[in-house]
């Protein structure tokens, strides 16, 4: 049965300026909260592994176990926010999260170590997207909501391009201890502040649907788990955030094997965080009311194409920048498609929940792939498999997403 909104729990037709500086403190809070929680991690584990002897597999187990806690998270945050809960939720979460920093910073073993990395993990699911989206959702309406989402993932899009440098200045300087400490404070401070003061708690209540009662976070989700159109987009966004994932953790050692020198490998992976906005603002300038069914049916095409040009195309320059045009660009789109694909393709009801029960599968595999291309990496000698499996998890993809997008359009 579909939720109808009563009149009286429309929502509030606020002034331009009001609404600008909604999305305006979001997004600022979501270049932070994605910058320490997410980008921040490799450069730091470099230089903790550096200074106590630890080794990757020790370093990046932590990171495997944080965004597993991640995926199980997803859930139960998109139903607190569909509650009503999502300030508490987002600024609770950067409070947390900065506490975890200052926790993080002084380790010695790695129990304690695992400990910071897997409260971390889940409090990524209570602080980035998938809750900023759901906020946004409450506050315009499920299907009101995406220039709402396009403007987060604009602002998002500029997280790695401000942190990277900002970290490794800073731990060029003062250490990565108190490095540390800067980024906590910048949790405490400014991400929960930024939430705490924009997203208002009384636009959030929940509605009552048509029957009168409240929307039924569980009810909602059992009765997407229903529809064909779910399991194709858990298909597909399953094997996107696989593909992604152990795409960019081993891209450079990748396109090195491949015959590509250092100076052409560093500007292909510089070039993947600008294309991702590009690629945003063309949706938002060229497909302002496309349909996300129409858009995600074209723009999953582009992964198979680019690591297929990978795979095919000779060592030079323009080759690997021509990937990580294709291919940043196309997941700076992929990032709005799945943050609308929820109201459009499956249901309109409790947007945060079953968008959580969709992001659970993703972002589990994301923790899990990193490790299994090392796997299959290890097993095989070289890249050729590692190439052949991610090219085989961007046709999943592909098949999940038009089962998705034919199931949803009958």
């Amino acid at each position: 049965m579909t939720t109808v909104v009563l009149p009286a729990e429309q929502p509030e037709h606020r002034p331009p300026r009001a609404a600008s500086l909604f999305i305006t403190g979001l997004g600022i809070g979501q270049i932070c909260s994605w910058g320490t929680l997410y980008y921040s991690f490799p450069q730091i584990a470099t230089a903790m592994g550096a200074d106590l002897g630890w080794s990757k597999t020790q370093l990046y187990g932590a990171a495997t176990l944080g965004l597993t806690f991640a995926g199980l998270a997803a859930w139960p945050v998109g139903a607190a926010v569909d509650r009503g809960h999502g300030r508490l939720v987002m600024t609770a979460g950067s409070l947390l999260a900065g506490l975890m920093f200052l926790l993080w910073s002084q380790v010695d073993g790695l129990a304690l170590f695992y400990l910071a990395i897997a409260g971390i993990g889940a409090l990524q699911a209570a602080t980035l997207y998938e809750p900023a989206f759901a906020v946004v959702a409450r506050r315009a309406g499920p299907l009101d909501a995406r220039a709402g989402i396009t403007a987060l993932t604009l602002w998002g899009g500029f997280a790695s391009t401000v942190f990277i440098p900002l970290v490794q200045l800073l731990l060029d300087h003062i250490g990565w201890r108190h490095t540390l400490i800067v980024l906590g404070a910048v949790n405490l401070i400014l991400c929960a502040g930024l939430y705490a003061g924009v997203i208002d708690r009384r636009r959030d209540a929940p509605r009552p649907s048509i029957a009168g009662g409240k929307e039924d976070s569980r009810g909602a989700t059992a009765r997407a788990l229903r529809t064909p159109a779910f399991w194709g987009l858990a298909l597909a966004f399953t094997a996107y955030a696989a593909t992604f994932s152990a795409f960019t953790f081993h891209l450079y050692p990748l396109l090195g094997e491949r015959g590509f020198d250092s100076a052409t490998v560093v500007a292909a992976m510089a070039a993947i965080g600008p294309a991702q906005v590009a690629g945003r603002i063309a949706i938002w300038l060229l497909a302002p009311t496309a349909s996300v069914r129409r858009i995600g049916s074209f723009v999953v095409l582009v992964f198979p194409l680019a690591l297929g040009l990978l795979a095919l195309l000779p060592p030079v320059f323009a080759s690997a920048v021509l990937v990580a045009l294709l291919y940043g660009a196309a997941n700076g789109i992929m990032t709005i498609v799945r943050g609308l694909a929820v109201p459009e393709m499956i249901t309109r009801e409790a947007y945060g929940a079953v968008n959580g029960a969709l992001a659970t599968p993703s972002m589990i595999s994301r923790a899990l792939a990193p490790a299994g291309a090392a796997l299959l990496w290890a097993a095989t000698g070289g890249y050729d498999a590692v190439l052949s499996a991610m090219i085989g998890g961007s046709l999943l993809l592909v098949g999940g997403f038009w089962v998705a997008a034919r199931s949803s359009a009958r």
